[in-house]
Parts: structure tokens; sequence; C-alpha cells
């Protein structure tokens, strides 16, 4: 069993940045972010495994985003640079088996973190 508690999103203008944190309870091989705006599906926007921080971007967060893990904290970070308006979404911290963009692949989710970027 798994339990993720997310946070740190937030209001922000476009061309800033924010940090979202997950805290991660139990073992997990792989970790990711998804998001996801009402009515529209859960994207994939990056992964990490846990142990040997192997990462995978989507491609309209690469050069952008940055995903890390620090495993004494046992917590998730997704760092959120030059953020756009068609970033605004809720983000979903998951654990899975490997990195992969499907969401099927992710056995645990968390409660999700608003992120708003105005333009």
């Amino acid at each position: 069993q798994v339990q993720l508690v997310e946070s740190g999103g937030g209001l922000v203008q476009a061309g800033g940045s924010l940090k979202l944190s997950c805290v991660v309870s139990g073992r997990a091989s792989t970790l990711g972010w998804f998001r996801q705006v009402p009515g529209k599906e859960r994207n994939f926007v990056a992964g990490i495994t846990w142990f040997g921080g192997s990462t995978k971007y989507a491609d309209s967060v690469k050069g952008r985003f940055t995903i890390s893990r620090d495993k004494v904290k046992n917590t998730l970070y997704l760092q959120m640079n030059n953020l756009k308006p068609e970033d605004t979404a809720a983000y979903y911290c998951a654990a899975g088996r490997v990195i992969s963009l499907r969401r099927s692949d992710y056995d645990y989710w968390g409660q999700g973190t608003q992120v708003t970027v105005s333009s």
C-alpha cells in the first residue's frame, strides 16, 4: 500500500514558477506526475524511478519542468518554471511499477493539487 499527499499548488502569473511536493508513504518503484483539466483525460507530465533516478517527460514540459525525489524525506518534487496558461490543471502524484505515459500503469494516486497560471 502506498499513500501520496501532494502540496504546493497555487495561482501564479505566466512566466512564473511553482514547486509541487508529494510525500510518499510505502514502497514504490516509480513515481510520476499527471495533470487533468475538467472534462479531459488525465495526462502524463513526468516520471522518475525511485532508486535509479531515471526520468521521463512529456514533450510539452521538457526544458521547463524538472522531476526529482528525496529518498531521505520520502518526497517527490516537480519544479515548474516558465509556466504557461495551458499548464493550468489539477496535478496528481502517482506511484507505479514502471515509468509509463499510461495512467493504467500507476496503481496509487494522490488527491491532487490545483495549479492556475494567469496570462
